[in-house]
């Protein structure tokens, strides 16, 4: 017992406590990263699946309804390969990279708006999806032009 509670003290040292946690957090964004590519696989595949079945036996005329819902589905493996970007940007570096993640933001809120049906959608919500847009665009600005000068 006395050597279990000596182990945990030791363990409980501020350099052991931290590597183990630094050691969590990648076994973590390991598995992670893992599971991103299992979703990002099964959604290819039903993309692929979309495409065959929705846009080749459509009939005329229909097509730009389901063109949205395509635009959506490309937008949305883009987004998960972006989420993948992350992860393994932390895996290498162990930073969150802030301009992938308001690209990644960016992503998400374009593919918001290019399947927004306006005939059904609140002006305040068009504007919140506006200034979202514009808040995300100069922080995007603002990191990128910080990140372009120390790079240089």
């Amino acid at each position: 017992m006395g050597r279990m509670w000596k182990g945990f003290r030791n363990l409980m040292k501020d350099d052991n406590f931290t590597r183990l946690l630094g050691s969590l957090e990648v076994l973590i964004a390991k598995v992670l990263a893992v599971m991103m590519v299992g979703i990002i696989i099964y959604a290819t595949g039903d993309l692929i699946v979309f495409i065959f079945r929705e846009v080749f036996t459509t009939q005329y005329g229909t097509f730009y309804q389901k063109l949205f819902k395509l635009f959506g589905l490309f937008l949305n493996l883009l987004i998960a390969l972006e989420i993948l970007e992350n992860i393994t940007g932390y895996l290498k570096k162990h930073v969150i990279q802030v301009e992938l993640v308001i690209t990644t933001s960016l992503i998400a809120v374009a593919r918001k708006i290019i399947i927004l049906d306006l005939g059904k959608t609140e002006g305040m919500k068009i504007t919140g999806l506006a200034i979202a847009i514009l808040a995300l665009s100069i922080s995007y600005l603002i990191i990128h032009s910080n990140n372009a000068k120390h790079s240089s």
